[in-house]
């Protein structure tokens, strides 16, 4: 048993994956780079309902600067791709460290029409490192690199929020604000500095070809695309559900207890998915992630129990972010491959910002338990609306001359016998 156990989760993959040059400290930055990212949102939350304004009011900004971060995450992958990398990260650590250094004082008005401009050019680490993972990794070692990727975002979200609302609640929401500013402008410096290789050495010297985006921009890759919104769209009404089910119950001080078990199981899940010895579906991992998210409701208002029922869901979180990402990489071309990772981001933005507020009707309109059931519902039928744009790779044809009378000599037999 325990034999086979070990031929299924092979970690041989990751010590040779993480012994590649230049990838552990890309992973070590991106999680860095990703803790202020993580903490912003919270921290303009509390700077707004600060200000005077209700949760509506802080909601429109995180709105509008999810928008800009939508919009901003492809043209600025098509720029890496053009330019470079170091000129994209001079201009994103630069916006960033004027945004958030006069963010703290300005009014409300002007400080949502400047989110716009603020997430429009925001630092694009999620984007950057999944582009460099492709051009540091080979394509067998891959799905081991996208698992650790996965994993740092889930560490990332772990502790940023936390540590913001630890900063803000005993300092200031405008003390914290500053410190994002300052943790963006350091993580650009330290990826400057490092500047990770966006394409291998066989990419960048060979000659090519401009590719047209509708060479490129293909159904199997739109499928893609919309099989990373559903899978974030049932994130993003699960994070809901939980705290809409917990303050139902009256125990909403569990809630970071349960998230925090969430984001547990899907480090686990994302350490056993790099570990498989085969890889799976990212359109299967999405169908599972909302079939296994529509039942989690009906674990009851005890915080132990919802802890419990989100296990399975939980455990897909990490598996499907990396294998959509995984996917990307390897369907486009390497000269657009930071605008294709760029929209990955992009649908990734897209779903959880349609998950929050799609859980957030429901349980207005019913029950925080209808929260779960809907967005894994509409997760799963997303997906699967997707599959006609993921056709079967067509059955080679034959090229061994033996094998080609083979074949033609069974094909004889068959008119023989029907005739």
């Amino acid at each position: 048993m325990v034999r086979e156990v070990r031929t299924v989760l092979d970690l041989k993959p990751y010590r040779k994956a993480l012994a590649l040059p230049g990838l552990r400290p890309l992973l070590l930055v991106s999680i860095l780079a990703r803790v202020p990212m993580a903490a912003s949102a919270v921290v303009l939350t509390l700077h707004v309902v600060s200000l005077g304004y209700g949760y509506a009011a802080a909601g429109a900004v995180g709105g509008v600067m999810t928008v800009g971060s939508a919009l901003g995450a492809p043209l600025l992958g098509r720029l890496v791709d053009r330019r470079g990398l170091r000129p994209v990260l001079l201009l994103t650590t630069i916006a960033s460290a004027v945004f958030w250094l006069t963010a703290p004082h300005l009014s409300y008005p002007v400080l949502l029409g400047s989110v716009l401009f603020g997430g429009l050019l925001t630092l694009p680490v999620f984007s950057v490192v999944r582009q460099s993972i492709a051009a540091l990794v080979p394509p067998e070692r891959r799905r081991q690199a996208y698992a650790l990727d996965s994993m740092s975002v889930e560490v990332s979200f772990m502790t940023g929020p936390a540590l913001a609302v630890l900063l803000a609640t005993t300092v200031s929401p405008e003390v914290t604000m500053f410190a994002i500013g300052a943790g963006m402008v350091l993580s650009g410096v330290i990826l400057f500095v490092l500047n990770p290789p966006t394409r291998t050495v066989a990419e960048a010297t060979a000659p090519g070809r401009p590719v047209a985006r509708r060479e490129w921009l293909t159904p199997r890759l739109i499928g893609l695309l919309a099989i990373s919104v559903a899978g974030t769209l049932v994130l993003g009404g699960t994070d809901v559900s939980v705290v809409a089910v917990l303050r139902e119950h009256g125990q909403v001080g569990w809630t970071g207890a349960v998230l925090t078990m969430w984001a547990a199981y899907s480090l686990v899940g994302g350490f056993a998915y790099g570990a498989l010895s085969r890889p799976v579906s990212p359109l299967l991992l999405t169908v599972l992630l909302g079939l296994a998210t529509i039942p989690v409701g009906l674990g009851g208002g005890r915080w132990w129990l919802l802890s419990l029922a989100l296990l399975p869901a939980g455990a897909l979180c990490a598996p499907t972010l990396a294998a959509t990402a995984d996917a990307v990489s390897r369907l486009v071309p390497a000269s657009v491959r930071g605008e294709a990772m760029g929209l990955h981001g992009s649908a990734i933005t897209v779903g959880v910002a349609l998950g929050a507020p799609l859980a957030g009707a429901i349980i207005d309109t019913t029950s925080p338990a209808w929260g779960f059931a809907a967005t894994g519902l509409l997760g799963t039928l997303t997906a699967l609306l997707s599959l006609p744009l993921h056709p079967r790779r067509p059955r080679p044809r034959p090229t061994d001359p033996a094998l080609i009378m083979k074949l033609a000599h069974s094909e004889r037999e068959k008119s023989a016998l029907t005739s």
